[in-house]
């Protein structure tokens, strides 16, 4: 099926309604527990999406491990991490995602990157590095470890994700949200302070960051994700993502008086540039097979981003 107008609208949405997700959280974090947030979060995405999907009771155990791994310890840590710097600077870090997926399925699933896809990770790297050498960033670096290990741990969940058999996105999403709240409600009990507190104070700008994070980011941004994934392939419909982080700036600037830097134009047009290397080469990672087979891991790791619940995340 070809792409129409309602499409290439449709492509935009999602990369706007996932990057200003950045944005929200961001906001919602300076007056709110981010763990505790996430909680809030997740209980509304499953209250609103489990009813539309079955109990995948054979996999419910994986799924949980799933929740742990791609969703609270990837909450946890992102979102400490964007405390600590820019919106913007935080959409572009979570990129590496696509370069760590790589890179894990070159270690664990036995894929073959190709010479393009190498090359791409190592843009994406040095393009990071450019962004963190900025003056607003370069002392954040514990911020920054924080996001760059919920990009990894976005990544290990994403392999996990692949050993699931005979379930639909909706369903992993759905599911993972339900295991992910009374999670994240622990982990805030034991690592964050003032839950009460921040819950009698929260004004309407947490509250909207919730409703937003679980019914726009979630719910309908990734009905729209579905949509396009069942009306294109993958390859064509994966660049969309690009897009995020160049929302989540524009959001920053304008909406949390954010600071948009030389250090930050620079090093997120290599970042995006390597990353759509690697999205964009149809041949990024070949399975050695007896009969010389191939997969097109465009369009695995687009199905696999599908899957991702924040985000970014």
């Amino acid at each position: 099926m070809r792409f129409e107008a309602r499409d290439y609208l449709m492509g935009v949405a999602v990369a706007l309604t996932w990057g200003m997700g950045i944005v929200f959280a961001k906001a919602a974090i300076e007056h709110f527990p981010p763990m505790l947030l996430m909680a809030f979060r997740s209980v509304l995405t499953a209250l609103v999406l489990i009813w539309f999907t079955r109990i995948p009771i054979k996999s419910l155990g994986n799924i949980f491990a799933i929740a742990a791994i791609s969703g609270t310890l990837q909450f946890a840590l992102t979102l400490n991490g964007l405390k600590g710097i820019d919106a913007g600077v935080t959409a572009l870090i979570t990129q590496l995602e696509v370069p760590f997926l790589v890179l894990l399925g070159f270690l664990f699933l036995g894929e073959n990157p190709s010479l393009r896809t190498w090359v791409g990770i190592v843009i994406s790297f040095v393009g990071v590095f450019i962004v963190t050498g900025a003056p607003e960033v370069s002392g954040a670096w514990l911020s920054i470890a924080l996001v760059i290990g919920g990009a990894m741990s976005w990544a290990v969940g994403q392999v996990m994700v692949r050993a699931l058999k005979d379930i639909d996105g909706l369903t992993v999403v759905a599911w993972v949200a339900v295991f992910a709240a009374p999670q994240l409600f622990i982990s805030s009990a034991i690592f964050e302070t003032g839950q009460l507190e921040a819950i009698q104070s929260a004004g309407w700008i947490v509250w909207a960051a919730v409703i937003y994070l679980g019914l726009v980011m979630t719910a309908l941004g990734y009905g729209m994700w579905y949509t396009l994934l069942r009306r294109h392939p993958v390859g064509k419909v994966a660049p969309f993502i690009l897009l995020l982080p160049v929302f989540s700036i524009t959001g920053g600037v304008l909406f949390l008086g954010e600071n948009l830097t030389l250090f930050t134009i620079l090093g997120g047009l290599i970042v995006i540039g390597g990353v759509a290397y690697v999205s964009m080469d149809k041949n990024s990672s070949k399975k050695p097979t007896p009969e010389n087979k191939s997969s097109d891991f465009v369009e695995e790791e687009g199905g696999i981003k599908s899957e991702k619940i924040l985000a970014h995340n």
